[in-house]
Formats: C-alpha cells, structure tokens, sequence
C-alpha cells in the first residue's frame, strides 16, 4: 500500500513538470561580450520570456561573437545565436574564415533585429584624426571568432593598411575600453548597436572622439563587401561627442538551428516582434517586419517563415539539417 502511495506522488510530480520546460532544456542563444548588445539583447530577452511564459526559456551564452556563434550552431552546442549578417554571408558562401568548413548548414534565419555601427574609438588627445593614422598603433581589433575582427580588417583595408602595419591585440568590447581607459591602448573597433555599453562607460570615464569614414570609403566598401550599409551615429550618443559620426554598419541577425522545431521558432520570432521597444536595439531603428526580412544573406527558418505569412510576406525558406545527426553536450 505504501508503495502504491508512493508511485502516485512520483506520478504526480512528473505529470506536473510536463507543462513547464526545465532549464535543462532551455534553448542556448549564442551571445557576445558583456559589454555589447548583444549580450543585453539576450539577458533581456531571456528575462522577458522567463516572466511571460513558463513553457519556454533561454540559456544565455557568452561567447566571442559571430564567427563562434556559426561555429557553435554547426556543431549544435547552440539552438539560437546573434550573429553580423556580412558574417553569416561569409558563412553560407563558406568565404573567409568559414572557407574550410565549406557552405553553412545547419543554421536558417529569424529575423534581422537592429543596426550594428562600426565604430572606431580613439582618445580626444591621441592626435588620431582618422583611420589612416593608425599606423604604428597599437588597436583592440575584436577578438578572435568575432564579427568586429574581419571589420575591422576591412576597414583597415580601405584605408590602404593591414594589420601588419598596426600593432594588433584581440579583446572584448569590455577588455578594450578598460585597456583603453589605462592608457595601454591606442584604438579600438566595436560594432554594436548604439549606444555600446562599453563605449558608454568609457565615455565616463576618458574623453574620447569615433571616427568617421570617408563617404568615398563607405561607397568602396558598400561595393567590395555585402553586407554593409551607411550608418550614422547621432550626436550626443555618448558624452562628450557633440557631432555625428559617418560611419558603415552591418545588420544584427538572430539565427537558429534548422534543427530546432517550428514552434519554438514561431514563439520566438512573435515574442520579438511584440516587445520590440523594450528589447535593446540601435538609436532610431524601428523593428518591422519589412526590415527584419530585408538584407538576409541566408534562407529562414520555417517556424519563422510561419509567423511572415501570417503577417502577409514570403521569405525563402531553408530546408538543409545539420551534417551533425547528435547533439553534442553543451558548454
């Protein structure tokens, strides 16, 4: 009798859990650094489900950026990541950094988020005017894996240097502007939405100037590079910089595993597109679903195609599954 009593409660408990998803599986978005956007657009984003729906959650991961974050996705120890959209062309072309792992698969499109600027931060009696003058000085380029990296590289390229010609060092957006702040660097690149909270709390802290690019550089990387697009940085967005910023910016995409089912994915994308003014995103960008679909270098995914046609639009959808048939354990 004892043990029938016990067999009820133990029942019991496992039919109560069945309505809830545990945080063993909670799904891993892939973030960045602490001191970008994309970490507070996760954190925020994770808190916002976690108070509103009981049937979902997210597990937030820190790591390196957009690279990382398409290599964590092909080897499944992420379901959802944050990642450049001039990145994720590279990725699914199988160009760059991504050129022997060959064409991206495994991973499908949700939604363009917001505008990422490149930036490009230097101290106000530095004597650095502009881009050219980097030359001999040592620059926080990104870390390693990281969407600012091949920006950076970019940039540098179109302003005739290379990283041969400039003392590189790999840090977090946080690590820089600490460096920064310490005197022990001369530069640094960030893209990020703005205002970037490490370049915010810089600001505080040392008086600091964002270069411009040149609009004949911005039409010579628009045309060199897909991805890119003109960016202005409003005066005033951090202290002490009274004048607006010229720059180029890429677009933040949210980016899911094509193993991941079509419900979570249809939650996810709906859940983004009703709190979008309480999530993170760039100065002046509006979320609609015109933007989110627009300038994808990759196909989406069908649980986010679901939610479009019910708004009216068509995207293309990508069918490919991960080459990886196990998940592997997670990080």
């Amino acid at each position: 009798m004892k043990l029938f009593k016990w067999l009820l409660i133990l029942l019991a408990i496992s039919l109560v859990g069945c309505g809830e998803q545990s945080a063993g599986n909670a799904l891993r978005l892939g973030t960045g650094g602490t001191g970008g956007m994309y970490y507070a657009y996760g954190t925020q984003l994770a808190k916002m489900i976690e108070s509103e729906d009981k049937n979902h959650a997210l597990d937030v991961k820190m790591t390196a950026g957009s690279a990382a974050n398409l290599r964590l996705l092909r080897e499944k120890f992420l379901d959802l990541a944050i990642v450049q959209s001039d990145t994720l062309s590279n990725a699914i072309n199988g160009r760059g950094v991504f050129a022997a792992a060959g064409e991206g698969k495994g991973y499908a499109a949700v939604a363009g988020l917001y505008t990422e600027a490149c930036q490009i931060v230097v101290t106000k009696n530095s004597g650095i005017n502009n881009v050219s003058e980097l030359v001999g000085k040592r620059v926080s380029v990104g870390e390693r894996e990281s969407g600012v990296l091949q920006n950076a590289e970019q940039i540098l390229m179109a302003h005739g240097l290379t990283f041969e010609m400039i003392e590189t060092v790999y840090m977090s957006f946080t690590d820089a502007a600490s460096a920064m702040e310490k005197g022990q660097i001369d530069a640094l690149f960030i893209t990020a939405g703005t205002p970037t909270g490490a370049i915010s709390q810089l600001a505080e802290n040392k008086d600091i100037k964002i270069l411009s690019i040149e609009p004949d550089v911005q039409n010579n990387m628009m045309k060199l590079y897909k991805g890119y697009t003109r960016c202005t940085i409003p005066a005033n967005t951090y202290k002490g910089q009274t004048q607006p910023v010229e720059t180029v910016g890429v677009k933040a995409v949210l980016v899911a595993s094509t193993d991941l089912n079509d419900d979570d994915v249809t939650f996810i994308t709906e859940f983004i597109f009703k709190n979008a003014e309480k999530l993170p995103h760039n100065a002046g960008d509006t979320l609609t679903v015109k933007n989110a679909v627009q300038d994808i270098p990759a196909g989406f995914h069908s649980g986010a195609a679901k939610f479009y046609e019910m708004q009216g639009v068509k995207v293309n959808v990508e069918s490919s599954k991960s080459s990886m048939s196990q998940k592997a354990g997670q990080d």
